[in-house]
């Protein structure tokens, strides 16, 4: 069973960073693909970003393309999500998530989850 925690939310101006960590609890977190996901207040969870278990391969939305960057250390078990330029619309809870499937941006094919940071942009 593998635990996610993710930090690093918080409130940020229109056209700031901040950059988001997700880490896990087992050594094992090291050979799963992991993702990040959105969800804003009244929506779905939607995609943000994915990476393979080795960190060679990427996948984004394209709401996000070229302002957010997916990463991973799998020394320290961790995930990072840099997001850069940020827009009101990307005010949401960010979560992280982890599958053995392989790179996805389906939310159903990830068996774990943690339990969100916030991000809150404003105007």
């Amino acid at each position: 069973q593998v635990q996610l925690v993710e930090s690093g939310g918080g409130l940020v101006p229109a056209g700031g960073s901040l950059r988001l960590s997700c880490v896990a609890s087992e050594h094992t977190f090291s050979s799963y693909a992991a993702g990040w996901f959105r969800q804003a207040p009244g929506k779905e969870r939607e995609f943000v970003a994915a990476i393979n278990w080795g960190g060679t391969s990427t996948v984004y939305a394209d709401s996000v393309k070229g302002r957010f960057t997916i990463s991973r250390d799998n020394t320290k078990n961790t995930v990072y999500l840099q997001m850069n330029s940020l827009k009101p619309e990307d005010t949401a809870v960010y979560y992280c998530a982890a599958t053995d499937y392989g790179l996805s941006y389906r939310s159903g094919l990830y068996d774990y989850w943690g339990q969100g940071t916030q991000v809150t942009v404003s105007s």
